[in-house]
């Protein structure tokens, strides 16, 4: 049977980023969001609540130039927007390549999140994989890079395989739900249920990737060490979860980078993938109490993130 740690309050609670009487907002990192598409800008903003909540230093959201007026519209002033060159189809294209690699160099962007509601098409994916073959070349630009959702299925070549993801050597954590995973390894749900343990670490051995398996009782490996979050309820299963889980496991990427500097590269992203899934599951196990299972929301999980960091420190 395959070994795991099931994260606890007093486990989790010696990793949650400590600040500094004396610190300005450089000392936690910027975050930068890849999300939306026509259609699907709320996922843009649902990431940025998770990020802006989840403690990172500066956020900003980077969207397809017809979706930069409406997720501005509906985010919080904290959160900085960058417009890109955009498909007919109202989601990024390839050139916004030559946008995007000078701004994150120039504005020193810690983490990025990748894939709430970017879409499926094909120019979008093309962007998303030269954006990481780029990366690659230019390690050191970014210190961890989040792949949720259309991002993570961009990566996949049609057959269950990922070149892409087995030629590059960058600090990724992807965050695939079930079906997302069996839709990218071309394999029946069922098989992965049989052993979700086993298959994850799988996963996550073979790609040398972070992998973070979400469903009830989530898991995070990253193919030798693999941990089991118990937080979390049917409440939370609906459209824009994700979308906060990835915002605010790249603010916490983006901390840590900073306040614990002794720590290395992969376990801190296995820590930070740990930590903002068990913060997102108390954060859901703290809004159904006032909101119930049926009637909270996604954004309600980004509401509840004070609540839940309090908790996890103080109670």
């Amino acid at each position: 049977m395959s070994q795991y740690t099931i994260l606890s309050k007093k486990l989790i609670g010696s990793w949650i980023p400590k600040r500094k009487k004396e610190s300005h907002k450089g000392d936690y990192g910027h975050t930068l969001i890849l999300a939306g598409s026509q259609g699907m800008s709320g996922a843009s903003v649902l990431a940025a609540l998770g990020a802006l909540r989840g403690g990172s230093g500066l956020v900003t959201v980077a969207t397809p130039k017809s979706q930069q007026p409406i997720s501005a519209k509906h985010l919080a002033p904290d959160a900085l927007t960058l417009s890109l060159p955009e498909t007919p189809q109202g989601s990024f294209s390839i050139k916004a390549i030559q946008t995007i690699l000078p701004w994150i160099e120039k504005r020193k962007i810690t983490c990025l999140a990748l894939g709430p509601g970017i879409s499926r098409n094909s120019q979008t994916a093309l962007f998303i994989k030269k954006l990481l073959f780029t990366l690659n070349k230019n390690k050191g630009l970014v210190q961890g890079i989040v792949i949720d959702a259309d991002g993570f299925l961009a990566l996949n070549n049609g057959k269950g395989e990922s070149p892409l993801l087995g030629n590059i050597s960058l600090p990724i954590i992807v965050t695939p739900h079930l079906g997302e995973m069996a839709k990218f390894c071309n394999v029946p749900k069922a098989l992965i249920e049989k052993d979700r343990m086993a298959f994850t670490k799988k996963f996550a051995k073979l790609y040398q990737v972070i992998c973070v398996l979400k469903g009830y009782q989530t898991l995070i490996s990253d193919g030798q060490t693999t941990y089991l979050n118990p937080t979390g309820n049917p409440g939370m299963a609906r459209g824009g979860s994700g979308d906060v889980l990835t915002g605010l496991i790249a603010a916490l990427i983006s901390q840590m980078v900073f306040t614990k500097k002794n720590i290395v590269k992969k376990e801190l992203l296995l820590k930070a993938a740990s930590l903002g899934v068990y913060l997102h599951g108390l954060s859901g196990d703290l809004a159904k109490k006032e909101k119930t299972e049926i009637g909270m929301i996604a954004s309600d999980l980004a509401e509840y993130l004070p609540a839940a960091y309090k908790k996890a420190l103080h109670d």
